[in-house]
Order: C-alpha cells, then sequence, then structure tokens
C-alpha cells in the first residue's frame, strides 16, 4: 500500500508542464543520439556509459582502486566529452542556427531559380562530356564564408559559359571548388575539407572526398564531375549519389530548392496569421 500511494503522489504532481518537460528532454535526447548514430562517437559514447556503470559495481564489490580511477576519470569528463565529441557538437549547433527567420535561399521569383539550375545544369552536362573534373558548391542554409576567403573571388551571375571557362584544365582556378550563392558564382578555387568516411570507394579520389566532405558539415549541395570517366555525381548531407543525367540532376536541384523555398514561404505565412490573430485580441 506505500508502494501504490507513493506512486499515486507522484502521479499527483504532473501536470502539463510536467509532460512537456518530459518530452522536450526526450526530443533532445533522441536528436542528439541521432547525430552520433553509426558513427566513431557512438561507440566512445558506449564506453564512457560503461564507465558511469561500474563506478557503482566497483564500489559495491570493494574494488577500491578501480573505483578511485573511475571516479577520478569523471572530473574530467566534461572536458573529455567536448573534445572526443567536438564534431557531433559542431554539427548539433549548426543544426540548430540553420532555424531561422529569413531563409539565406532567396530567389526573387521562379524563374531566376529555374535559371540557376538550367545554367548548371548545362555547364556540368557539357564537362562531362568533355570528362572535364569539376566541383561546384551551392550555398544553403549554413554560410561558406570560411571556404570562400579561400579561393578567388569572382561575384558573378551564374552562367554555364563562366563555369565551363573556370574548369578548363591547367588554368588556375581549375582544381578546386567553384561556390554559388542564390544566383552569383561568388568564388572558384576554393579548398574543402576532406570526408573521413573510410568506408568510401577507394576507387574515388580527393575532387569527391572533398565533394562529400563540405556536406558533412554544411547542408550544401555538392556537384562532382569525374575526370577519368565524366560521370556526374551529386553529395548532400554526407552522401554520394552517383549516375546522374542531365534531367535527373534538374529535376533533383529545382525539387531541394523547392522545398527549401516552400518551407519558407509557409513558415512567414504561419508568422503573419500569428501576428494577425494578436491583433484582434
Amino acid at each position: 500500500m506505500e508502494s501504490l500511494n507513493s506512486l499515486i503522489n507522484i502521479f499527483k504532481g504532473f501536470s502539463i508542464f510536467s509532460v512537456i518537460d518530459i518530452l522536450v528532454v526526450y526530443f533532445i535526447f533522441y536528436k542528439g543520439y541521432s547525430l552520433i548514430k553509426e558513427t566513431r562517437a557512438e561507440q566512445l559514447l558506449k564506453g564512457i556509459i560503461l564507465i558511469f556503470l561500474l563506478i557503482p559495481v566497483s564500489d559495491l564489490l570493494n574494488l577500491t582502486m578501480l573505483n578511485w580511477i573511475l571516479e577520478n576519470t569523471l572530473t574530467i569528463s566534461v572536458i573529455s566529452i567536448i573534445i572526443i565529441f567536438q564534431p557531433e557538437i559542431r554539427k548539433a549547433l549548426e543544426h540548430i542556427g540553420r532555424t531561422s527567420f529569413v531563409d539565406k535561399i532567396i530567389y526573387e521569383d521562379e524563374e531566376i531559380m529555374i535559371g540557376v539550375v538550367n545554367e548548371i545544369v548545362i555547364a556540368v552536362e557539357a564537362l562531362a562530356e568533355e570528362k572535364v573534373g569539376a566541383l561546384i558548391v551551392i550555398e544553403q542554409m549554413t554560410g561558406l564564408g570560411d571556404i570562400i576567403n579561400t579561393g578567388t573571388k569572382i561575384d558573378g551571375d551564374v552562367s554555364s559559359a563562366l563555369l565551363q571557362n573556370i574548369f578548363v584544365v591547367n588554368t588556375p582556378l581549375h582544381d578546386g571548388a567553384t561556390i554559388i550563392r542564390n544566383d552569383k558564382i561568388v568564388a572558384a578555387g576554393c579548398f574543402l575539407p576532406l570526408t573521413n568516411d573510410d568506408k568510401l570507394n577507394k576507387q574515388l579520389g580527393t575532387r569527391h572526398r572533398a565533394g562529400i566532405g563540405v556536406t558533412e558539415v554544411t547542408d550544401c549541395i555538392t556537384i562532382i564531375v569525374s575526370e577519368e570517366t565524366g560521370v556526374i555525381s551529386m553529395a548532400l548531407n554526407g552522401r554520394l549519389l552517383r549516375n546522374y543525367d542531365k534531367e535527373k540532376l534538374r529535376n533533383v536541384l529545382l525539387k531541394i530548392m523547392r522545398n527549401r523555398q516552400s518551407n519558407k514561404d509557409s513558415f512567414k505565412e504561419r508568422v503573419k496569421l500569428w501576428i494577425s490573430k494578436k491583433d484582434k485580441m
């Protein structure tokens, strides 16, 4: 009866805010685990949990030396976790930072967006036919200013002719990445971070590894043309998708950009609706 009364008292103290509190904490832990799932950090997390479980066990079994080592290890655990999970923490903070009131990918109308995509696709198809290696990065929510600063500023309108000219073999800018922001080619010859994925096909070279690497730390879209085979690939969210043709590439790019534009517009409509309701109150 005492246990039952204790359980009843616990539930009596519950309110809608208690439920919200539990759901928020659950969501945070779920999203945190999703970020490190199937990565090396997941194994490290399991090791840290094991240490936490061993402390009471070692105390119960009077394993004095082991208990002392484990307890002292916890005194530096916070710093250790920050160092160990630095890539995952950065990824999580960037993901949170992408939620903003104004979407960075803004086109005045759909015609401009379609025009940009068409110019990119025409250039990529021509480069693929000539087997000219290319690496094109399309900025989205996450700013690429630090990467842009590693290359040569251009700030020219997106055009297939300019893109093809940038990647002409043995020219100063052909060997780096070209960055596109909205309807402008902002820089070329930029350096990208390489992926650390050891499961990647060994036949893929530095251009593909760089194309994947930048999408692991930002939400950009990367288009890669193989110099050896002329195969067109796309990297997004750390994944490489290969064997694109002209129409498939165009449709995928338009779908991604339209979805982002649609999400931005729907968010603005919700804000306007909320403000109008407030004004009527």
